[in-house]
Parts: C-alpha cells; structure tokens; sequence
C-alpha cells in the first residue's frame, strides 16, 4: 500500500539532498500550499471565502466585500497556525499536549480568544458522534500521546498520522476548532517526516466525515488511512512536477 509513497518520498528528499530544488521554486511551492491548506480546512468547516478571495487576504491583508469579517480573521489565524508548524518542525520537537493546545490557541486567537487553548468544559454532541465528557477529554488526550509513541510507533508514518487524526477527533477536545487542528497537527507530523504538506479538499468533505466516522464505529482507520496515502502522493506529485518542470523526470 505504501511502496508507491514511499518511492515518491525518497525521490523528494534526494532531490533536498542534492540542494537541487531553488530556493524560488520552493518558496513558491510553500506559499501555494499555505494559500490551498488553509482555503480547503477552513472550507470544511464553513467558511464562505473563496480560494481566490483567500488568497488575497492572506497576501495582501484586504477585506473581502460582503463576506464575514469572522471568514477573514480565520484564515489570517489559520495562516499563523502554519508558520507556527514550520518553527516547530525546524525545532524538530516532539508532539505533545502542550503543543496541540498552542497550535488550537493559534486557530482561534482572533475568533474566540477565550476558548482559544483550552480544553472544552462542556458536553457536545457531533452529528451521531457523542464524544468524551469534559472531565474525560485531559486523561484521553493524555492517552492519545502515549499511544502514539507507544503502540503507534511502530507503523507506517501515514497509518500512525491516520490513527492520530481520526483518535483526536473522536475526543473533539476543544469547543471549537476540532478539524482545523486535527489537520494542523496531521501535516505537523507528515512534514517532520519530510511529507509535503496534505491538501484534504473540501470538495472530499463528505467522504472525510464518513472515514472518520467508519473509526468511531469500528476503531479502523483504513478508510482514512487510504484516503491519507492518495492525498500524499498527490502532493508529492506537485511538488516533484513543478521542481522537474512538468517534465515527469523527477530525478
């Protein structure tokens, strides 16, 4: 399942290796995917800015006529909630609660400051989905580290992400900004490992939820987990056109 991925990756980090990738073409690549990342995660959870519209508030700080000044500071939040994964990967630390509530501080930093980091006080429900109770959701995301440096640790990268991703949303920790994250700390992961950043669209938006859903029924991952490997290789095949010049000789 994963040989074809996996290949792709190696070519990648060669490429990394050799120093044969410009530090213009790379530049250029990572400001597409923050542009796409944040358009499509925020898409999903209903943010009504176009990919367009996304862009030009990202790089130019302009406000979008008719559209909610909340739409507008989400993806400002949601851009810093990147940059703050590059700090993180550059530092190579590892994955911890305390990091997970700094990035989820960042996704809600402008749109509700006063649940920004914190884990919810309350019980929610999620569509069918009926998550842990509030004073379960510390001891279960404490459990979610350990499992992922514990029994996790010996998987694929992308089965350990996927088992991560769909666990975490199953706890639904915070009272907002749950799939943000979710996706935030799957990309923090994968990029760590040399991954290019994964685009989940949100045009797959349904498929998502049903995926997530099958793990909470279930507790298999596999329908995410095959739609987790697509997607990499899909943003791996971006990455290694544009750096061959659509040439499809990637080395």
């Amino acid at each position: 399942m994963f040989t074809k991925v996996d290949s792709m990756r190696e070519q990648l980090q060669l490429l990394r290796q050799r120093n044969q990738i410009h530090p213009d073409t790379e530049n250029s690549i990572r400001e597409k995917f923050i542009v796409d990342w944040t358009y499509h995660s925020n898409a999903i959870e209903g943010n009504s800015l176009s990919l367009m519209e996304t862009r030009v508030v990202l790089e130019s700080g302009m406000t979008i006529g008719g559209k909610p000044l909340k739409d507008h500071l989400e993806a400002i939040d949601h851009k810093e909630a990147i940059l703050y994964l590059e700090e993180l990967v550059q530092a190579e630390e590892k994955l911890s609660e305390f990091q997970i509530k700094q990035i989820h501080a960042i996704v809600l930093n402008r749109i509700r400051p006063n649940d920004a980091g914190r884990y919810r006080s309350v019980p929610v429900t999620v569509g069918d989905h009926l998550p842990p109770q509030p004073w379960e959701v510390s001891i279960q995301m404490e459990q979610l580290i350990q499992k992922y440096y514990g029994e996790w640790s010996t998987l694929h990268p992308l089965e350990q992400v996927a088992y991560l991703h769909c666990d975490f949303v199953r706890i639904h920790p915070f009272i907002d900004g749950n799939g943000r994250t979710a996706r935030l700390i799957t990309n923090l992961e994968l990029m760590k490992r040399g991954y290019p950043p994964i685009i989940l669209p949100v045009e797959e938006r349904v498929a998502y939820y049903e995926a997530l859903q099958k793990y909470d029924d279930t507790g298999n991952p596999d329908d995410f987990l095959g739609f987790l490997t697509q997607l990499a290789e899909k943003s791996i095949t971006f990455y290694l056109t544009v750096c061959s010049g659509g040439s499809g000789s990637h080395l």
